[in-house]
């Protein structure tokens, strides 16, 4: 089954059992599939959409940040309510062992030997870790690598 399909039973689902903030949270997610669709005229595939879902959790994550400084704890708690919904749909993350073995195998594939070349090792980690695990942390792995 498709990741908008998932959604879109997610939602009925909802729906049936009346549960309104879930049923805000999955229309928030097929809200952005739709635009995508209509802007660029496409079908969003599942790949695309797990990039769409990691996009969403990382907009939530810093805006939890952002209203915790600012004192408003009942907006933080509805970004990450929406954040738990979003995250449901999204593949179980890598392990360090498992993001450790995929970055060094792509090194060892792309014959990478300095921080000159990480533009190719994190083009061949991507495709993988993508909805996975935070690719900000993974380019930080990557360099501390490339750099030894």
């Amino acid at each position: 089954m498709s990741l908008k399909q998932s959604l879109t039973d997610a939602m009925k689902a909802a729906m049936r059992a009346k549960e309104k903030e879930r049923l805000g949270a999955i229309r928030l997610v097929l809200a952005e599939f739709k635009r995508i669709e209509v802007d660029e005229r496409i079908e969003v595939e599942d790949a695309r959409g797990l990039a769409v879902l990691d996009k969403m959790c990382k907009q939530r994550r810093d805006s939890i940040s952002q209203y915790e400084e600012a004192g408003r704890t009942e907006l933080a708690e509805q970004e990450r309510f929406e954040m738990a919904i979003i995250q449901e749909f999204m593949p179980a993350p890598l392990s360090d062992e498992e993001l450790d073995a995929l970055i060094d195998k792509a090194i060892a594939d792309s014959g990478a030997d300095s921080v000159k070349a990480m533009g190719q090792v994190v083009a061949l980690v991507k495709p993988a870790a993508q909805g996975r695990a935070d690719m900000g942390s993974v380019s930080r792995k990557i360099k501390e690598r490339l750099s030894q």
